[in-house]
């Protein structure tokens, strides 16, 4: 049924379209919030996602599944909204002698722990890791993709994803056991 709707919408079908975005709308804007932590950022990037997917939607080959390819585009297009911002925020901070962010995080950090709940230390735990270890547990555990798909959309092969999944859920334990050990209590990552 998708490839008949990818072909439809390829040929100029707007309601085939419509159907493939309420189909895929939810995951590409979950995974452009995961990478982005803005909801406006994060609506910008999906519906940039539906607006390019569809100009290459002629490309796409109809045999492979369209929700890693979709989200690969949201992952390109969050990549590149990261990057643009880092650099505006980088501009700010020279211009006005900013105190760097993490600076200002550190110093209310304990207040906001005992004000969050689980989910949100955990949350911060997992931003604190390198981009590629955020993206990996996001899409296999967020958005709760298969190992291919989740290799698919990082271009990268299955044993890839399992290997760096391992090292980024290593590298977390430790941010939790030395960042956030209220998460530890009783608990297992």
């Amino acid at each position: 049924m998708t490839g008949e709707l990818i072909t439809r919408a390829a040929q100029g079908d707007a309601d085939a379209y419509e159907q493939i975005m309420h189909l895929h709308q939810e995951a590409v804007f979950r995974l452009a919030y995961v990478l982005l932590g803005d909801a406006q950022d994060a609506q910008d990037v999906a519906q940039d996602t539906f607006i390019r997917a569809y100009h290459q939607l002629h490309r796409f080959d109809t045999t492979r599944p369209l929700r890693p390819w979709l989200l690969q585009i949201t992952r390109n297009l969050a990549r590149n909204r990261q990057r643009a911002t880092g650099r505006y925020l980088a501009a700010l901070q020279r211009a006005f002698m900013l105190k760097p962010r993490a600076a200002l995080i550190a110093a209310s950090a304990e207040t906001e722990h005992v004000q969050r709940g689980d989910v949100q230390m955990l949350w911060e735990a997992i931003q604190q890791l390198p981009t590629p270890d955020q993206e990996v547990i996001y899409l296999r555990y967020l958005l709760d993709l298969s190992t291919q798909e989740t290799a698919d959309i990082l271009e990268i092969k299955p044993g890839t994803v399992k290997s760096r999944l391992s090292r980024a859920l290593d590298r977390l334990r430790g941010i939790v056991q030395d960042d956030f050990p209220l998460l530890m209590e009783g608990r297992t990552l």
